[in-house]
């Protein structure tokens, strides 16, 4: 009998590993807590159409739109935890919100990083009859007329708007905010000559910047971007350890299999480091990082504590 038991206890084990290798055996729903058609949304269908080929079943994007994100990675948090709802975190919902109010989940128990799937630096542009040549100028020039010139952001607490919010506290000067619903009203406005300045994501301002609507000063990552390599970072230029950078990365259920976390760690970078993959990301703006669990898991709780304390000092309120 107790080798009877044993032997169905190995079995049982063998079981368990064979259907953790055999992970996916169905599709795999992809929350993307954005409307259909923006940055984040095209970045999430490069991956899914890659992941898909990869493992034979399809993955299927889910917008959740709604309350800066917090919707999205809400419903992914409280999904069942077999790998088969997975989320496409990002810098409001996950490092940001927090500190903006009561979020019905918490971004560091609730959820498993799995990596960082790409950065998009943030650049600062201007109109292009500001008396500004470069970020020296601008903060001579702001520092001139305190409380005189307008920035535009995306809206209370998006990614452009804390980045000025850093750099008013870094450089120390002063601004009035404009906020916009999205990156397209903010453009519209700043290219019209209504506001003078903008700390937009790199993928969405390339456009602008090439056609000469606006002109770009710096990045605001901690190193020059890839993409405009001949653009300075803001520390370069004049505020030093200025970073202000929008990330994208997959997240899964908080007590998901550890098994099924790690598949997922290694099909994600294997997808990530696909040379055509890459290539298209980098065309569309996005820097591709592919990182280990423990690094992005590290990445999000400095995040958190940064950005509480921009969001203080600022006394930044949700919308």
């Amino acid at each position: 009998m107790r080798f009877s038991g044993l032997a169905a206890t190995l079995l049982l084990v063998a079981f368990a590993g064979v259907a953790h290798a055999a992970f996916p055996e169905r599709p795999v729903r992809l929350i993307v807590p954005l409307p259909p058609g923006g940055g984040t949304d095209l970045l999430a269908r490069t991956l899914t159409q890659q992941l898909g080929e990869r493992w034979g079943h399809n993955v299927v994007i889910d917008n959740r739109g709604g309350a800066g994100g917090t919707i999205g990675v809400d419903l992914a948090a409280k999904s069942q935890p077999d790998g088969y709802t997975i989320v496409m975190g990002y810098i409001a919902p996950i490092s940001v919100n927090v500190s903006l109010g009561k979020l019905p989940y918490d971004p560091v128990k609730d959820l498993a990083p799995i990596t960082m799937v790409a950065v998009a630096q943030n650049v600062l542009v201007v109109h292009p009859a500001l008396a500004a040549a470069n970020v020296k100028e601008l903060i001579a020039l702001l520092k001139a007329k305190p409380g005189y010139f307008h920035y535009a952001s995306a809206g209370n607490g998006s990614s452009p708007h804390l980045s000025a919010e850093l750099f008013k506290s870094m450089a120390g000067v002063n601004m009035n905010h404009v906020p916009y619903k999205g990156a397209g009203p903010a453009f519209i406005d700043l290219i019209a000559g209504q506001v003078s300045m903008y700390f937009g994501s790199l993928p969405s301002s390339l456009p602008h910047i090439r056609a000469g609507r606006v002109r770009a000063l710096a990045v605001t990552g901690s190193k020059r971007s890839a993409i405009v390599p001949e653009l300075p970072t803001i520390t370069e230029a004049a505020v030093a350890n200025f970073d202000s950078t929008q990330w994208y990365g997959i997240l899964a259920p908080a007590r998901t299999p550890p098994a099924i976390v790690e598949q997922l760690h290694r099909d994600l970078v294997a997808v990530l480091t696909i040379p055509a993959v890459k290539e298209r990301l980098f065309g569309q703006g996005y820097e591709v990082v592919a990182n280990s669990r423990a690094e992005f898991t590290q990445y999000i709780r400095e995040e958190i504590a940064k950005w509480a304390r921009v969001i203080k000092e600022a006394g930044i309120r949700a919308d």
